[in-house]
């Protein structure tokens, strides 16, 4: 990654017509740019403050737009450099104009999250916080973004540090005991340090912990409703989202394929999926639609198996029950609002559904409806995902948090061995290096770059 030598330009508000449009240009070049598009060598802007301003095509001395600019000095900006924000109407051919331009004078586009890594190159971001940004825009409920503003504001790094501080007095210690050639720790001190450690392990495992509830609230449930045809899977899951999404007729085999949409549920996002009825077809386009049924029922996170409770299993529910045995699914017993439902086998359902929890529903009168929601969620949440602690989302920190645990694990070991400090300082200046990768103290620029790929461009 380059930091400081050159200028990039990338918008940062979406694509598309809009009200208006935020070009931004970061580096050197940021504010001679930004005076030749005003046509002024001798434009000195205030600081962190917006003017209106007429941008002029360099090269036919024409007027382009009348646009809000804003210089920001560095080191105070965003990125830490100098840095311009063009805030014109939002016109699609305007704004790829106006880009087109300043690449002309001597910027380029910049790369996804370039911003963003040049914020935590020059000091101005931790890198918790720069991926927090990814994360509060891709927010999909208001409790993940809340999750997201807590990241931002640094509680990742905040939580971390005396963990870091208590590390580091240890590795202090043991490395002063070298120094002056000690024979062995007294006994009191340790019996100290390895408490220390074990105390050190229960506040990080505490921490790694989390990490089930926070990617629930960042990647969301996939939640995927399977079943013969006919049985109402696409009527639930169109009363389950709220609107008419999946096509609903009388004839059996009418969904053909995937049909996929979210929905937030007590803070988390839930990724609905409706399938294809699963049975044997000489039907290539049915076939097709059952085969990605099964497909999308393995990568689901949780299991409807939706059943027609108004009659007597058939020989294709229990076909479909064999097929979700090892995956984690409930039942939905559906047309609970006809008259012949009490006739259905509740026992059968219980002993093909290998005691899964059954659901008594009608996708007609929404009846059980709230009773299914609760069920979906209940075993996902635990109670944590409200949002009131913070959650490791990140399984880039969730994974350095676990090295760090086992770097933590060995040393206490080697610890109570009497091994040498030499053997024992490995382990704890690792793990002190994990913790110190996931704010970016000593992130590799192969990592950043993996990082910041995800980050859309602009920003």
């Amino acid at each position: 990654m380059v930091f400081h030598t050159d200028t990039i330009v990338a918008l940062s508000t979406p694509p598309g017509r809009s009200g208006i449009g935020v070009v931004r240009v970061s580096g050197p070049e940021s504010l001679k740019i930004l005076q030749v598009l005003v046509a002024s060598d001798s434009f000195n802007p205030q600081p962190n403050l917006l003017s209106l301003r007429s941008l002029i095509d360099p090269t036919t001395g024409e007027a382009l737009d009348e646009a809000l600019v804003c210089f920001f000095k560095a080191p105070h900006s965003f990125t830490g450099e100098d840095l311009v924000e063009f805030h014109c109407h939002g016109s699609p051919v305007l704004l790829r104009g106006l880009i087109e331009i300043i690449l002309q004078l001597d910027a380029r586009l910049a790369e996804p999250g370039e911003f963003s890594l040049r914020a935590v190159g020059h000091g101005r971001l931790k890198l918790t916080e720069a991926e927090a940004i990814r994360d509060l825009i891709d927010a999909q409920t208001d409790v993940a973004l809340r999750q997201a503003t807590r990241q931002l504001k640094g509680e990742v790094s905040k939580t971390l540090q005396p963990a870091k501080d208590d590390l580091l007095k240890i590795i202090v210690r043991l490395e002063s005991s070298l120094e002056f050639v000690e024979d062995d720790l007294p006994t009191v001190e340790h019996e100290g340090i390895i408490a220390s450690l074990a105390g050190l392990r229960e506040s990080l495992s505490k921490l790694a912990a989390t990490f089930r509830q926070g990617k629930l609230l960042r990647d969301g449930l996939k939640v995927a409703f399977v079943g013969r045809p006919n049985v109402g899977k696409s009527s639930l899951f169109n009363r389950l989202l709220g609107y008419q999404r999946a096509i609903v007729t009388d004839i059996p085999g009418t969904t053909r394929d995937t049909i996929t949409e979210s929905v937030g549920l007590k803070g988390i996002p839930l990724i609905l999926i409706d399938t294809a009825g699963i049975r044997a077809s000489s039907d290539e386009i049915e076939s097709i639609g059952v085969e990605r049924t099964r497909r999308a029922a393995a990568d689901a996170d949780l299991l409807i198996v939706v059943i027609d409770g108004s009659e007597q299993l058939r020989p294709e529910d229990r076909t479909v029950f064999a097929e979700v045995m090892n995956t984690k699914h409930l039942v939905a017993l559906n047309k609970s609002d006809l008259a012949s439902f009490p006739a259905a086998q509740l026992g059968d359902v219980a002993v093909d559904g290998a005691s899964a929890q059954v659901i008594s529903v009608s996708a007609k009168t929404e009846a059980g409806l709230e009773s299914l929601w609760t069920a979906i969620v209940e075993p996902f949440a635990n109670g944590s995902a409200a949002g009131e602690s913070l959650l490791i989302t990140n399984a880039r920190h969730h994974d350095l948090l676990l090295r760090a645990i086992e770097a933590l694990d060995s040393s206490k070991r080697l610890l109570v061995e009497r091994v040498s400090e030499e053997l024992l300082l490995v382990g704890l200046h690792n793990a002190l290096r994990y913790l110190d990768e996931i704010t970016g103290e000593t992130t590799t620029e192969e990592i950043l770059g993996q990082i910041f790929s995800t980050f859309c461009i602009g920003k």
